[in-house]
């Protein structure tokens, strides 16, 4: 597992400059960005932030229900959120990379995600929703296609399912996968005990949902803090709208818990869109959003470590065909 940050930081530098020098980073590789309206996203012009080359984008959807009908007839699809709309918002704010998050309107049906990290080539890599019940042949099918880990997403009223997560965690750590936790802040803090139970890397979505204005204050912050520093979990610095009280455009009480865990542990850290917002009936502006990396990263050479060094040393295998 990669637990450990040293040498695989500079093997994943050393892979992307020589991808870089190839040419064989595909569309969006070189960091490029031009300005124009993007489905599901506000305003039209380029960040002010140029992301680095190989930037990656480590938490969005994709729906596409003509091609992927999601098999509960009632569940919300996002329109115009396929790849090639996602394709617009990568030449928009200059990310190469991203990582595919199955939506929770196709439950654990993960072939829409399967199909656009097709789709994406090797750029793209997946975290999938499964059954407990899912087999092993379904696993290493998930691995092959280029899944890297699996999410648990709760309503804000559910019970932790703990045993299902720690008897899943054990069963995909061969794989060298991860467990995402998409949870309140509350269901973070209640199941304390049980992150320290999983064999393998956690990642926590969305800063771990940490509500203002306690911020940083909140217990649950000092629980994934003290989850970072025993080296196995990363948090992924994204929605900012999600719990903030002073809003756009500087979402300041938000940016607060950004800015405290880069400077905690810089090498655990990484940024992603939530593209296509699907909680949000206003959509944000996604150059907006990722102009915020400038207030949590302030140097260059740590958004280079944000955007490129630690998705690549996460996501294992990155530059390689799925």
């Amino acid at each position: 597992m990669d637990h450990v940050i040293g040498r695989r930081t500079f093997m994943a530098s050393a892979g992307v400059a020589a991808l870089a020098a190839t040419g064989a980073l595909g569309p969006g590789g070189s960091g490029a960005q031009e300005s124009g309206a993007v489905p599901n996203s506000s305003g039209a012009e380029a960040p002010k932030l140029k992301a680095p080359a190989l930037a990656c984008d480590c938490h969005h959807h994709i729906y596409d229900a003509a091609r992927f009908p999601p098999k509960n007839a009632d569940a919300r699809i996002i329109p115009d959120a396929r790849v090639p709309e996602y394709r617009r918002l990568q030449r928009r704010i200059g990310t190469g990379r991203n990582i595919v998050v199955t939506p929770a309107a196709y439950a654990n049906d993960n072939n829409v995600t399967l199909d656009a990290i097709a789709q994406f080539g090797r750029n793209a890599r997946g975290v999938a929703v499964v059954n407990p019940k899912v087999s092993d042949a379904e696993l290493k099918a998930l691995d092959a296609g280029g899944v890297r880990g699996i999410r648990f997403s709760l309503a804000a009223t559910a019970a932790v399912p703990a045993m299902d997560i720690i008897a899943l965690a054990k069963r995909i750590e061969a794989l060298g996968w991860h467990v995402q936790v998409n949870m309140t802040a509350e269901q973070i803090a209640s199941a304390e005990d049980l992150w320290n139970r999983l064999p393998t890397p956690i990642v926590f979505d969305h800063m771990g949902h940490i509500p203002q204005p306690a911020g940083i204050a909140h217990p649950t912050y000092r629980i994934i803090r003290g989850l970072i520093d025993k080296g196995r979990t990363w948090v992924k610095l994204s929605i900012t709208y999600d719990s903030t009280k002073v809003g756009p455009p500087t979402y300041a009480d938000v940016n607060m818990v950004g800015r405290a865990y880069v400077e905690a542990a810089p090498e655990r850290v990484v940024w992603g869109s939530n593209w296509p917002h699907p909680n949000e009936t206003a959509k944000p502006d996604d150059a907006a959003l990722i102009d915020q990396v400038t207030v949590w990263a302030p140097s260059e050479a740590l958004r280079h470590r944000l955007f490129v060094e630690n998705p690549a040393i996460r996501n294992r295998r990155f530059f390689s065909a799925p």
